[in-house]
């Protein structure tokens, strides 16, 4: 019987030690490109342990055209060719997934580049007939815990109503039971029902 016993205990041993080598890791060290992409080398007792977001990646990679540009007084984003040339699908999805980033540059690009990318000549033909899939993406920002996602989810969803109207009405009760949980808090209270009342505004009565 103590033989079992030791090897138990030398398997506790085991992970106790590993635990405490990856509390050390530290996060200045700056892994190959290749490697961030690799989810094998992401610990998976650091805090951020998701493998890389589709956004984290496409961005990566070189897919997202517009790059922050370190102002001295205000960022802003520049893109590679003008947005009005990009094309709103896979783009505008990508965005809006990147809203539920939590670290820079990517919370940055991903909601300065919805907002521009919204103001483009023919954004509602071309924005409308991605509702289907760009609303549930939407609606992770909104369920998120983080307050700032949530806050660029609502941002991006009364820029995206502005400019596609009442089309978005449809789809707006697969939003209502995120916005109405908010509601219920104080810190944003007045933010959602500013937000709701645009929606309303925008796409006629809310039934």
């Amino acid at each position: 019987g103590s033989n079992v016993l030791r090897m138990s205990s030398g398997i506790q041993i085991k992970t106790k030690t590993a635990a405490q080598k990856s509390k050390t890791c530290s996060p200045e060290s700056q892994p190959k490109p290749s490697d961030k992409l690799n989810p094998k080398t992401i610990d998976p007792f650091c805090a951020y342990s998701q493998p890389p977001s589709a956004f984290a990646a496409t961005y990566a990679r070189g897919g997202i055209p517009c790059r922050l540009v370190h102002g001295s007084v205000k960022h802003k984003l520049q893109w590679e060719c003008p947005p009005e040339t990009v094309p709103f699908d896979p783009l505008l999805l990508t965005l809006a997934e990147g809203l539920r980033e939590t670290k820079h540059p990517y919370t940055f690009v991903s909601k300065e580049g919805f907002k521009e990318l919204l103001l483009v000549e023919g954004a509602a033909e071309k924005a409308i007939p991605l509702l289907p899939r760009l609303v549930p993406v939407l609606k992770a920002a909104l369920a998120h815990a983080d307050d700032e996602v949530f806050g660029r989810g609502l941002d991006a969803l009364v820029q995206l109503s502005a400019v596609v109207g009442p089309s978005l009405n449809d789809h707006l009760k697969l939003l209502l039971t995120n916005l109405l949980k908010r509601l219920m808090d104080k810190k944003y209270r007045e933010k959602v029902t500013v937000a709701l009342q645009k929606l309303e505004h925008c796409g006629g009565k809310v039934s």
